[in-house]
């Protein structure tokens, strides 16, 4: 660890602004249990966002669209259960938001009370700022999403990088500016170019938050499934594995069987 990096003893949204000040990347995860989500605290990352990825990783769907707010919810509560010092971000599921201001407050309102989070996080820009005004108005803590924005798939039909063209490129800035004006504390920004990326991060005062959106940016966040090799069909260019999991636990598993069949376990010493 650098001598000059700063490590209070619990991250919150102005610690989180300081870093960007100071130039220190922030690091993110994803998290959706209370084993994992006590390791990557212990293991010093800053940011644990409780991704409706769960949907995919967890639940097995294709799409992020099916997970319910309340298996949200309870994913929510199994990582604050292990969490001492992350700050514990969760996302709003589909339909708990759009469209219905009043609805979106309710659902983050639950989010808060029952999982005992810091935050929650909302995909979109200008179509969903009457939501994310009045969910600020009630103190809860705000994250913006923008480029790929998984939750509107069936819109754009596809998952190739957002933003090339110039109209969405601007696009994407003004909703930018828009959520730092209404109070969101940090925007991840997902598959855009790396350069469109840069310029948002420089102009806006709060943390920009990439994936897919090169190291320009002032912190990254990754699937904790994808970057630890246990899921291993999903694999775009900005995806780093650190390990490959999957492999090795298939491996273990079928030790164990072996060691059953050929009476090896237990053993002497493994019984009473």
């Amino acid at each position: 660890m650098s001598p000059n990096r700063f490590t209070p003893s619990k991250i919150t949204t102005h610690v989180l602004q300081e870093m960007k000040l100071r130039g220190e990347k922030i690091a993110m995860l994803t998290a959706y249990d209370f084993s994992f989500a006590t390791l990557l605290d212990e293991a010093g990352i800053e940011v644990i966002l409780v991704g409706d990825s769960a949907s995919n990783v967890m639940a097995g769907h294709r799409t992020t669209l099916p997970i319910t707010l309340n298996e949200m919810i309870y994913h929510a509560s199994s990582v604050v259960r292990g969490i001492n010092r992350a700050l514990v971000v969760v996302d709003m599921p589909f339909g708990t938001y759009q469209g219905n201001s009043k609805e979106a407050l309710n659902s983050a309102i639950r989010i808060m009370k029952e999982s005992g989070a810091d935050a929650v996080k909302l995909e979109g820009g200008r179509e969903v700022i009457e939501s994310v005004d009045r969910i600020l108005s009630a103190g809860i803590p705000v994250m913006g999403h923008l480029g790929l924005t998984p939750q509107s798939i069936h819109k754009f039909g596809t998952y190739v990088v957002r933003a090339k063209e110039e109209h969405e490129a601007n696009k994407l800035i003004e909703d930018a500016h828009l959520l730092e004006e209404a109070g969101c504390f940090a925007i991840v920004l997902e598959k855009i170019p790396a350069a469109l990326a840069a310029r948002v991060a420089i102009e806006l005062k709060i943390p920009i938050i990439g994936i897919g959106a090169g190291g320009k940016v002032d912190g990254q966040v990754l699937v904790l499934h994808d970057m630890l090799g246990i899921t291993t069909k999903f694999s775009p260019r900005f995806l780093r594995r650190y390990h490959n999991l999957s492999e090795e636990i298939k491996g273990s598993v079928s030790a164990y069987i072996t060691d059953i069949k050929s009476l090896d376990f237990p053993n002497e010493r493994e019984q009473y």
